[in-house]
């Protein structure tokens, strides 16, 4: 079983911090989570805002709960709202459930944890969490 380390998740970080730079995106901040939740690694930019942290964390522990990115718990909260404030309430209010959570998976599809990214738009935040887990290797699943 592989698992991400503290390298991995800074080489996930640079990358998708290059792809924020190449896109001229606002600041961002990203957090990278084992498959149990656990932060490995966070990282800011000058200038990103405040509670971004726990906007970024937030979208990862989305998609590491229900096992697809969190695209998935964006258009569940327009077709089910009632199932994704349940899944908030339950969780203690950790989710975010807006595009930017992305899983980091095996080629087999074995989940070895996610990125949440925050401070651009979440389409940009997604992109910027794609390019950091493809940077390494894995696949990135949006929902």
């Amino acid at each position: 079983m592989r698992k991400l380390t503290l390298v991995t998740a800074q080489t996930i970080i640079s990358a998708a911090f290059e792809k924020a730079e190449s896109l001229q995106l606002k600041p961002l901040t990203v957090a990278v989570l084992d498959a149990g939740g656990h932060t490995i690694a966070l990282a800011r930019q000058d200038g990103a805002s405040i509670m971004r942290p726990q906007i970024a964390t937030g979208k990862a522990v989305g998609a590491l709960a229900v096992g697809v990115g969190s695209r998935w718990l964006n258009a569940n909260a327009e077709t089910r709202p009632h199932f994704v404030q349940a899944l908030n309430g339950v969780s203690g209010g950790a989710i975010v459930p807006v595009p930017g959570g992305v899983l980091a998976k095996t080629e087999d599809g074995e989940i070895l944890g996610a990125v949440g990214i925050t401070g651009d738009t979440s389409d940009n935040d997604e992109a910027a969490a794609v390019a950091g887990i493809e940077a390494v290797g894995l696949v990135a699943d949006c929902g």
